[in-house]
C-alpha cells in the first residue's frame, strides 16, 4: 500500500482569518491525505521547520493579507535551504494573477483564489501525487 501524501496546512503572516485554510485542510483530510494544521500567524521559518519535522511532500499556504510575494518565496527558499527544495508549495488567497505569475516563475505550485471548489484542490495533488492518493 502506498504512503499517503503528507500535507501541511499553514497560515503565515499577520492575517487572522483561517476559514478557507481549514476548509481545504478539512476537504484534504476527507480525500484521504494526512494533513498538519499548523494554526494561524505561523513564521517562514515555523512553516519551514514543521514541514521538517512532520515529514510532509506538500506545504499549502493560505495567505490573504496581501504578503503573498513575501510570504512564499521565503517559506520556498527556508525549505531549499534546509534541504527540502523537493517539497511542493502551493497555496491560496487574494493574488493578483501578475503576482500569480511570477511565484510561478519562482517554483511556487499551484495558487487557487476565493471560491475555488475544494475538488479543484484534491484534483490538483493527485494529479501530482499520483502514486499517493
Amino acid at each position: 500500500m502506498a504512503k499517503k501524501l503528507r500535507v501541511l496546512v499553514a497560515k503565515p503572516g499577520l492575517d487572522g482569518h483561517d476559514r478557507g485554510a481549514k476548509v481545504v485542510a478539512r476537504a484534504l483530510r476527507d480525500a484521504g491525505f494526512e494533513v498538519i494544521y499548523t494554526g494561524l500567524h505561523q513564521t517562514p521559518e515555523m512553516i519551514s521547520e514543521a514541514a521538517l519535522q512532520e515529514d510532509v511532500d506538500v506545504v499549502g499556504l493560505s495567505v490573504l493579507s496581501g504578503a503573498h510575494m513575501t510570504l512564499f518565496p521565503e517559506t520556498m527558499r527556508l525549505l531549499k535551504e534546509k534541504g527540502a527544495g523537493d517539497i511542493l508549495v502551493f497555496g491560496g488567497g487574494i493574488i493578483p494573477k501578475e503576482d500569480m505569475e511570477e511565484l510561478y516563475k519562482q517554483g511556487c505550485g499551484r495558487l487557487f483564489g476565493p471560491g475555488t471548489p475544494t475538488t479543484e484542490i484534491v484534483s490538483y495533488l493527485k494529479e501530482k501525487f499520483p502514486d499517493r492518493s
